[in-house]
């Protein structure tokens, strides 16, 4: 019975043999009861609380630590044998692959939640949340090159030379992308200094529109007539911009001209009928109303009214109902608005007594 247990085959016996396959299966079996009874019972007791980071900590674990579990489990078993030197490299290699990206995953999967967490406690996290998607693409890329570079490092090549390498192909490619870093850099502009978020309404130069998206190179804005205008970063922070969305009011001034024939008394009642029909107004605030000054043809007042609101389909009904009104009043009291007109003397010659059919009395009249 002992011959039988001692045979041995590719230089193990049948004992070795049955004693990694018992030491594999238990140790699958153990990590499996951890998953079903520890796991699910985490997982409950999580959605009970108010907080979402015991979620992310069991997730955190079934994504990433149980595969880690299993990948050890399965590389002690075989270690127990005594494997050809390229089977032995081999798995070696390949659990240090598995465990690298289980391990990155996590790695990124924690960044991520830290700083989507910490940015969710902002006003208007949602929209913090959006502008951090280039920045957490830019982390998630660090962080597996680093990974990348560890592996080679645990293989034996000379990471020294690799990372100087990186370093010399790094200034060329600096040298041949200077846009599109410029670009980049202008992105951590946009996402630190906040010229603009996601949602504000913003003229660029000619250009409007709502910004919906904050990307690494480009930012994507939806103009007021729908289509989608894509503008690259650089050219947004090097530009004059216009951010309606932070206007708390829009101030509002206006010019009327009426006739010169219009009398005193009712040129001194036009400030003071104007402010009424604006106060008369919800949301709406009067500043001031003045005679501003004569024209060619008309004589001027200004007036200046704040509307206390950014959205401008509010601002563009009270401008409408403010003028409508002040068009009725003006045509219930008889005042004229002014219009371009010109007076002309016309100089008539005297007509010949032979040939005249009429007598001028005037030498001049007037048109």
């Amino acid at each position: 019975m002992n011959n039988f247990w001692n045979t041995v085959y590719f230089e193990n016996s049948l004992l070795t043999y049955t004693i990694t396959v018992a030491g594999i299966l238990i140790g699958l079996a153990i990590v499996r009861l951890l998953k079903e009874v520890l796991l699910i019972r985490l997982k409950r007791w999580s959605q009970k609380t108010k907080t979402t980071f015991d979620d992310f900590i069991v997730e955190s674990f079934d994504r990433s630590v149980i595969p880690i579990l299993y990948i050890l489990v399965m590389y002690a078993g075989l270690n127990y044998l005594t494997l050809p030197v390229k089977a032995d490299t081999v798995i070696h290699i390949a659990m240090l692959l598995a465990c690298t990206f289980y391990l990155l995953r996590f790695i990124n999967s924690t960044i991520q939640y830290f700083v989507l967490s910490f940015l969710k406690r902002k006003d208007d996290g949602d929209v913090k949340q959006k502008q951090a998607r280039g920045l957490l693409v830019i982390i998630k890329v660090i962080i597996w090159v680093l990974g990348i570079v560890f592996l080679l490092d645990n293989f034996g090549y000379n990471v020294s030379t690799i990372i100087a390498g990186l370093g010399i192909g790094g200034i060329a490619i600096a040298l041949a992308a200077q846009t599109i870093l410029g670009d980049l850099f202008s992105y951590f502009v946009i996402l630190f200094d906040r010229p603009f978020e996601i949602g504000d309404f913003i003229i660029v130069d000619d250009k409007m529109g709502v910004v919906e998206y904050i990307g690494i190179k480009t930012t994507r804005l939806k103009t007021l007539s729908g289509e989608q205008l894509v503008c690259s970063n650089k050219d947004l922070t090097d530009a004059r911009l216009h951010n309606f969305k932070r206007m708390e009011k829009r101030r509002v001034v206006f010019s009327i001209g009426v006739t010169y024939q219009t009398s005193a008394d009712v040129l001194e009642s036009i400030p003071q009928l104007i402010k009424e029909i604006i106060i008369s107004n919800d949301d709406v605030v009067f500043d001031r109303g003045h005679f501003a000054s004569y024209g060619a043809s008309s004589i001027n007042f200004e007036f200046v009214y704040f509307v206390l609101t950014a959205d401008y389909n509010v601002y563009m009904d009270k401008q409408q109902a403010i003028y409508l009104n002040m068009y009725r009043e003006f045509e219930n009291r008889g005042i004229e608005f002014a219009y371009p007109t010109q007076t002309l003397f016309l100089k008539q010659e005297k007509a010949k007594p032979e040939t005249a059919h009429h007598t001028l009395d005037n030498k001049y009249s007037r048109v």
